[in-house]
């Protein structure tokens, strides 16, 4: 059988491991790290491996998602795997495969269990019948209620190092220098990579975040427009996810309308790129502080790109205290924060000292 695995980009600590779990794998699993770098797509073939066996043809059915025994639990709308999906889980739980020796219930969002939904699944994932395993894919065992996350395996996820994206983008016959700069913005995403990696405006969406620091006043007017242009500068590159997206489902559905609840998990999908640009964005804008601390004391840079007389705007100190600003919206973003006013506000802040 061809390695389930075989394309997948960076994790391979994690996917040696499931490889040799395959054929005896635990009751549930839970795959955890930050949002964008694989952990979804890893859980898939996975849980595919376990249901095709050794037969090619049924696990590419299970990647497909149009395998019978295995199942892809998916919140209603966008907010919440109910306590009514999860008794039909349990329901369906106790029954035999239909094709394969296994059935496996897949939950790619599983954060999104509510209180409810997690006790109902609770002694279902604790004491499943043989035949039935459990994956279940979250940011963090925090996001599970603890006596879910404890019946569970857990399978760690990092983000890739960069030169294993540009290693994996060429694998699939990216040219180099668009690999390096798709590499480079992900950090390290493998979607987000690869979405990116034919994309020509992922040079200008750079270039726009490096020129932040060069334009900063502590006028609120000039921050504002400061944030439309970071904004205007991502658009591109979610339009990519989005051609992505179309071509998978003209791939898995030739022009039928896919269910509603594919559609939904690509608009999650997208609303998460778009959170993984703007984290992105702030990492690069972060690199440029750092890089002034850096060239003031005759230390290597990360943009060598970037003119040297831009790293000289603020001494050292500041620029470490403007680097920690950075990370710090960061934070605000992932606490829901509107992006306009998170931004706005960091550039005014930034501006102060510039």
């Amino acid at each position: 059988m061809t390695d389930p695995f075989h394309d997948v980009i960076g994790h391979a600590q994690a996917t040696e491991l499931l490889s040799s779990e395959v054929d005896d794998p635990a009751q549930a699993y839970l795959f955890v790290g930050p949002s964008n770098i694989g952990k979804a797509t890893v859980a898939r073939r996975f849980a595919a491996a376990m249901v095709g066996a050794r037969d090619e043809g049924a696990v590419r059915r299970a990647v497909d998602g149009t395998h019978p025994d295995l199942i892809l639990i998916a919140p209603e709308g966008r907010t919440s795997i109910t306590v009514d999906q999860a008794r039909t889980v349990v329901a369906d739980a106790v029954r035999s495969p239909l094709e394969a020796d296994r059935k496996v219930f897949l939950l790619e969002e599983a954060s999104l269990l509510n209180d409810e939904a997690a006790n109902a699944l609770l002694k279902t994932i604790e004491e499943p019948i043989p035949s039935t395993r459990f994956v279940l894919v979250a940011e963090s065992e925090e996001d599970l209620p603890p006596t879910i996350a404890s019946r569970c395996r857990t399978v760690v996820f990092a983000r890739v190092d960069e030169e294993q994206l540009v290693a994996g983008l060429l694998d699939r016959g990216v040219a180099d220098d668009d690999a390096r700069r798709a590499a480079k913005i992900a950090g390290g995403r493998p979607g987000l990579a690869i979405s990116l990696a034919t994309e020509p405006a992922v040079a200008a969406f750079r270039d726009t975040w490096l020129s932040v620091p060069d334009r900063l006043t502590d006028h609120p007017g000039d921050a504002y427009l400061l944030v439309d242009e970071v904004i205007a500068a991502t658009e591109p590159l979610l339009e990519a996810v989005k051609r992505r997206q179309a071509d998978e489902l003209d791939r898995l559905y030739r022009g039928d309308s896919p269910p509603k609840a594919i559609v939904d998990l690509h608009q999650r999908e997208l609303a998460r790129a778009s959170d993984a640009l703007f984290a992105t964005g702030l990492e690069l804008l972060a690199t440029f502080y750092r890089d002034t601390a850096a060239a003031q004391f005759g230390a290597p840079v990360i943009n060598s790109d970037v003119s040297v007389s831009s790293f000289t705007r603020v001494m050292p100190p500041t620029a470490v205290a403007n680097a920690e600003r950075v990370l710090d919206a960061i934070e605000a973003l992932e606490a829901n924060q509107r992006p306009n006013l998170a931004l706005a506000s960091l550039f005014v802040d930034l501006g102060t000292d510039a």
